[in-house]
């Protein structure tokens, strides 16, 4: 009896599409819905979306809460940074909005990531996910030691804000492809690396310094792969990331 691989390749599909977040890069509210409507009259969900600073200031809490509503996965990226307390508000304020992720950077230090925790816990199961910016993929060599005055390589400054990040309870890291193994391998089971920077074979790099392809992200160790240009500004942006989805099940079967 032959069986059909349809379900399978299904299941493949929806497991690799909850992988990949595409960054809504636009300036406002009419360029992000042009966008989001090319997935109107598509089968399956949403795609996972993330809303960075420039598009949350300028639609506000509403449009976030509005994507929720629709069905879409949000990450909402807006590197929380400030002191225990005020960090701690702005995580109570932002779990009301029912978002999946939100980011903080792990150089406010243990006691303001754990303030961001306890906020987050007050949820309750419908609580954010916590990911610590360890040091941005625009981060190289250079400008973490001469004008950051961090000595020590990138990779080791990453590792190091990994493992304060886990201490103090978040539940995961946005890194480079190129430290997700390792990171995997200073923490424990379950904790989440968000891989930014990722191109697809052929695509420009831009502004990003640590860059990888999805299926080298994923091969080291990436949980979750953030994607902007390579879709966003694509000919056929349902097509670009339908193809990144591909590549993803490729390297898996792998």
């Amino acid at each position: 009896m032959k069986i059909s691989k349809a379900p399978m390749e299904k299941e493949n599909q929806e497991t690799a599409r909850q992988r990949v977040i595409v960054a809504l890069d636009f300036p406002g509210k009419e360029p992000a819905e042009a966008f989001l409507e090319r997935w109107k009259d598509r089968e399956g969900a949403k795609p996972f979306v993330k809303v960075g600073m420039q598009l949350f200031y300028a639609t506000g809490p509403s449009w976030v809460v509005s994507l929720k509503e629709r069905g879409f996965p949000v990450f909402l990226d807006l590197k929380l940074h400030d002191i225990p307390n005020t960090v701690k508000g702005a995580v109570q304020s932002i779990s009301r909005l029912g978002v999946d992720l939100v980011t903080l950077h792990a150089g406010g230090g243990s006691r303001m990531m754990e303030s961001a925790r306890e906020a987050a816990e007050q949820a309750g199961e419908k609580r954010p996910r916590l990911l610590a910016v360890t040091q941005l993929t625009s981060t190289d060599q250079r400008m973490l030691n001469e004008e950051i005055g961090i000595p020590g390589t990138v990779k080791e400054s990453v590792l190091r804000y990994a493992r304060l990040a886990q201490a103090s309870g978040v539940d995961g890291v946005v890194c480079s492809g190129e430290e997700a193994g390792e990171i995997k391998q200073a923490t424990s089971g379950g904790f989440l690396t968000v891989t930014p920077g990722i191109r697809p074979k052929g695509a420009a790099v831009g502004d990003q310094k640590r860059v990888m392809t999805p299926a080298q992200a994923i091969a080291n160790g990436a949980d979750y792969l953030v994607v902007g240009r390579p879709v966003t500004q694509a000919p056929d942006p349902v097509s670009a990331y339908q193809a990144i989805i591909q590549e993803i099940i490729e390297a898996e079967v792998e």
